[in-house]
């Protein structure tokens, strides 16, 4: 019999689960427990994910009709939690259509490749390669349609952008990591700049190295954008680095 904390628990997962999402592809990603029970930590994964998953269903909807479906390329895909979403949540119904997930540590691309195996969803495609490298990797097919980059560490996201505008992509869903390249500059130069400019006080501490960075990098990354012609917003309030896969 279940207690009243259990009927709490419930409703509230239920609350976060989009219709028809698979309980069994949420366990398997660690998501959801065995007994398919949240964590506080998995709770805030789920939202993200789910969160970003309503942006891209939106540019998804919206493409062009395709015979072949649409394609999907996530740079930085970790374990792929977003692509296996994406697949669970749109491309699994629709029949058609294809997600190839960027990733350059082996063990994780073994593990998703596995995965997709087990779940049956022979349309995702695992890639054992850099972001960088990935445009030229006889895998990935001479257009994209989307092209998703979640925390795409140091410029990564910089090379999910050349990757894009190479494949001629419609639309790009960027999540910009830390910038670590800009953050080792602050640190270097910061004895100088405390010197010269009262002001570098704002960055004198650890924390200032990485977020004043990535602020700075994700406004350069929507004006490099424009600057090719495309339409780029800046979208602020989506999830915090450490909610990352």
């Amino acid at each position: 019999m279940k207690t009243r904390a259990a009927d709490k628990a419930d409703a509230a997962l239920q609350e976060l689960l989009r219709p028809g999402q698979s309980i069994a592809l949420l366990q398997e990603l660690h998501i959801l427990t065995r007994e398919g029970k949240l964590n506080q930590d998995s709770r805030r994964k789920l939202k993200q994910v789910n969160h970003l998953f309503g942006f891209i269903e939106k540019i998804l909807r919206e493409l062009p009709a395709s015979p072949h479906g649409p394609t999907l390329a996530d740079h930085g895909a970790g374990k792929s939690y977003l692509g296996f979403i994406v697949y669970d949540l749109y491309l699994r119904a629709l029949g058609q259509g294809h997600i190839y997930g960027v990733e350059s540590r082996t063990e994780l691309v073994a593990a998703s490749q596995a995965l997709a195996l087990r779940l049956g969803f022979d349309r995702m495609r695992f890639i054992n390669t850099s972001v960088a490298a990935s445009a030229h990797s006889a895998v990935m097919p001479p257009q994209i349609d989307l092209v998703t980059a979640l925390h795409a560490c140091d410029t990564a996201t910089d090379d999910a952008i050349a990757f894009g505008l190479a494949k001629q992509a419609r639309a790009m869903v960027l999540v910009p990591c830390c910038q670590a390249e800009l953050a080792a500059c602050l640190r270097q130069n910061k004895a100088l700049n405390l010197k010269r400019n009262a002001l570098a006080e704002l960055w004198r501490h650890p924390l200032r190295h990485t977020g004043r960075p990535s602020a700075s990098a994700a406004a350069r990354l929507v004006e490099l954008l424009q600057v090719f012609g495309l339409e780029a917003l800046l979208h602020t309030r989506f999830a915090m680095p450490m909610h990352n896969a």
